[in-house]
């Protein structure tokens, strides 16, 4: 082999491991003490760059090592802290739940009705139609009554499955019930118009109401249970030619803000 033509990387390299081999041959040789301190003397300064060199690589590898660990460290940090935060987000829940049930409790609905409390999972407001996280596998049917934690009357389940309910609201186009306003006990009908509007009609012409009139639902029809705020009267339309006057009603809920809903199983 013709060393001339070797790169300098791989004369280095031979070299080196030349060096290595002759400090090897040397340590295993009973060569004289003297023999080996002047070899020592001389290549001190080729093994200390040797040593050097290897302890920047042994530095290096560890600090790739530490590397890892730390990313490792990170990663199972950053899963606990997901866990933490799904554990807080649970716990603000049944808070808000422990907190509607209070509320209910407070106003005494459990003394009149066997509750089931159910979470909306979305609003269909084009169709008047809400879906909340219960189903048969709760024990709900279609026909139950719904409510908000204040007493106000949502609707009824009209559509059942295993894990899902779909509640039509009294604003529904298919909904009517027997109503009344119980300060001046007048009987009416109250009827879904859509779009989370309500009306109440069949109301004796000869009969007096007024805006801000509070309309409950009514014992007749046996649709849902009595005393159920409805809403308010916001608007009269009377004419002199039809037998029958009707008002358009304020529902007393907001369907942009409810969460949360009671079925009510047994009444």
């Amino acid at each position: 082999m013709n060393l001339m033509k070797l790169s300098p990387k791989l004369k280095i390299i031979i070299a080196g491991v030349l060096i290595v081999l002759f400090f090897l041959a040397l340590n295993l040789t009973p060569a004289k003490k003297e023999i080996k301190n002047f070899f020592y003397l001389i290549s001190s300064p080729i093994q200390k760059v040797f040593w050097r060199a290897g302890e920047r690589v042994s530095d290096f590898l560890e600090t790739i090592s530490e590397i890892k660990n730390l990313k490792k460290e990170n990663e199972e940090i950053k899963l606990k802290n997901q866990e933490l935060i799904a554990q807080i987000a649970l716990l603000k829940e049944l808070e808000k739940e422990n907190e509607i049930l209070r509320e209910a409790l407070a106003i005494g609905l459990e003394k009149e009705f066997k509750l089931l409390l159910a979470e909306v999972i979305s609003k269909d407001i084009s169709q008047d139609f809400i879906l909340i996280n219960k189903g048969s596998k709760e024990g709900i049917a279609e026909g139950l009554p719904v409510i908000t934690q204040q007493k106000v009357l949502l609707g009824k389940i009209k559509e059942v499955y295993e894990n899902f309910s779909k509640v039509m609201p009294i604003s529904n186009n298919q909904s009517s019930f027997s109503a009344k306003i119980p300060e001046r006990e007048i009987q009416g009908l109250v009827k879904g118009k859509g779009n989370f509007k309500v009306l109440l009609d069949l109301i004796p012409r000869d009969k007096e109401i007024f805006p801000g009139d509070i309309v409950v639902s009514s014992v007749l029809g046996g649709i849902y249970p009595p005393g159920l705020l409805v809403g308010q009267i916001k608007e009269v339309k009377k004419s002199d030619i039809e037998p029958f006057q009707k008002a358009e009603i304020k529902p007393a809920f907001d369907i942009k803000e409810i969460e949360t809903l009671f079925i009510i199983l047994e009444y």
